[in-house]
């Protein structure tokens, strides 16, 4: 089976009403024959603040020996990328790996995944792959990339057969997962499509597939069909027969909302079943990177944050100032995934979580110069929570800042529909993270 190389291009423009563009570009290339060949998942994206869906490419091609033919149908489907405004780096389309790469457009790697499940079938007189017989298996899961398109969960081909590891991957926080593919006709006709719904619907993530297409050589044909599903398990964008491209819109509020009402992941037995082993938990210190401004927003509950509200984010868990503070100071942290209560946070979730809370505390009881917190969790709507993502308030204090201690919890409850708290504006809630972010970085 072709070794496979992906490539993600992400441009990201600081112009305010600028046109921002992103190009995924998927490159395959057999370690045997060494064929090239090339597949893409193109994004496009406007400003945050256009209030616009980013919009996802998806494309094919027929790979043959000729590797020379190959590269000018890639430098096509470029072209057609370019057309749009996509930019990327200058990349080395005749190195091949069996690698799933994801660069910047400033050229810098930013992960690198390898091919766990190798693909093996005798059927004979039909079809003979044996990839172990050259390809080395990846020995490990990698997070979740954030993007300005979301956070992106990588595999490979034959991996899509396996929901252990789309559920690993949703379960670290991806939004997008992505499979580059050369599936077989015989597996293709029968199950390419279903396979890819049913990772769809089980992780709530939306699906892109990449995929090779036609025929090879007199021996090995592909099946095509590049296509994009969403979270509900619709396919929204397909590919026809031949070098193609499928265009489909990314909504992740789309993407909460099915969350939300099809909360699945709060509904697992795992006392039943046992939990999910955490493949991508020893890679701990790389699930998320702790640059703050990776990301173009972070997902709160139904609220929406943007980079300049956040002081720290570590692996698992990120700190932010609050718009309604009941105390000056008073701040909030959080899992970065949207878990709703304590008990549905993973072991290293929990962990991680609460050394954020030790950390932020210690800082915020250095800036307000106190040597004492509240620390608090409303762990669920009755007992004063207000927004469905489990967080924890941080609130230094100082002698008889409130009169009656306990009226603390009072004044908590509820506190982010009280009309007597001014709500701050994006500069004033920035201001204060910017000055909180020096005691961290």
């Amino acid at each position: 089976m072709s070794s496979l190389i992906k490539v993600v291009f992400l441009k990201h423009q600081r112009e305010l009403w600028a046109r921002k563009l992103y190009l995924i570009h998927n490159c395959k290339g057999s370690v045997i024959r060494r064929y090239l060949s090339t597949s893409f998942i193109m994004t496009a994206k406007t400003d945050i603040r256009d209030h616009l869906r980013p919009l996802v490419a998806v494309c094919q091609m027929t790979s043959h020996a000729d590797k020379e033919a190959n590269f000018e149908v890639c430098k096509s489907l470029v072209a057609r990328a370019g057309s749009r405004g996509a930019q990327g780096p200058e990349s080395d389309l005749k190195r091949v790996q069996n690698a799933h790469i994801i660069i910047s457009n400033d050229g810098k790697i930013v992960e690198i995944y390898h091919k766990t499940h190798l693909f093996s079938v005798h059927l004979p007189g039909i079809i003979s792959i044996r990839e172990s017989d050259y390809t080395i298996p990846g020995e490990k899961l990698v997070p979740p990339v954030d993007s300005p398109i979301g956070k992106i969960g990588l595999g490979i081909c034959y991996d899509l057969r396996f929901p252990e590891f789309s559920l690993s991957l949703a379960k670290s926080g991806a939004e997008i997962l992505t499979y580059p593919s050369a599936f077989t006709q015989t597996t293709g006709l029968a199950h390419w499509e279903s396979l890819l719904r049913s990772r769809a619907i089980e992780t709530q993530c939306y699906v892109i597939a990449a995929a090779q297409t036609g025929k090879h050589n007199p021996k090995r044909s592909s099946y095509g069909h590049a296509m994009i599903i969403d979270p509900w398990g619709c396919v929204v964008a397909c590919c026809h027969e031949g070098t193609d491209v499928a265009f489909a819109e990314v909504d992740l509020d789309y993407l909460r909302k099915v969350r939300q009402e099809m909360p699945v992941w709060t509904h697992r037995r795992t006392d039943l079943y046992g939990e999910l082993t955490d493949g991508i938990k020893s890679n701990v210190a790389r699930v998320y990177s702790l640059d703050i401004d990776a990301s173009s927003h972070y997902q709160f509950g139904p609220v929406m944050l943007l980079p300049s509200q956040l002081f720290y984010r570590t692996q698992l868990s990120m700190a932010f100032v609050n718009k309604k503070p009941v105390l000056p100071g008073h701040v909030l942290i959080a899992p970065l995934r949207p878990a709703e209560r304590l008990k549905d946070l993973t072991g290293p979730e929990i962990s991680d979580l609460f050394t954020c809370v030790q950390k932020v505390q210690g800082v915020i009881e250095e800036v307000h110069g106190v040597q004492s917190s509240t620390i608090a969790v409303q762990d669920g709507p009755e007992a004063g929570q207000t927004i469905n993502h489990l967080h924890v308030h941080v609130l230094p204090r100082k002698a008889e800042d409130i009169k009656n201690n306990d009226d603390i919890y009072l004044k908590l409850e509820g506190h982010e529909f009280n009309v007597t708290l001014d709500a701050r504006n994006e500069d004033g809630m920035s201001q204060e993270a910017t000055l909180l972010r020096k005691y961290f970085y």
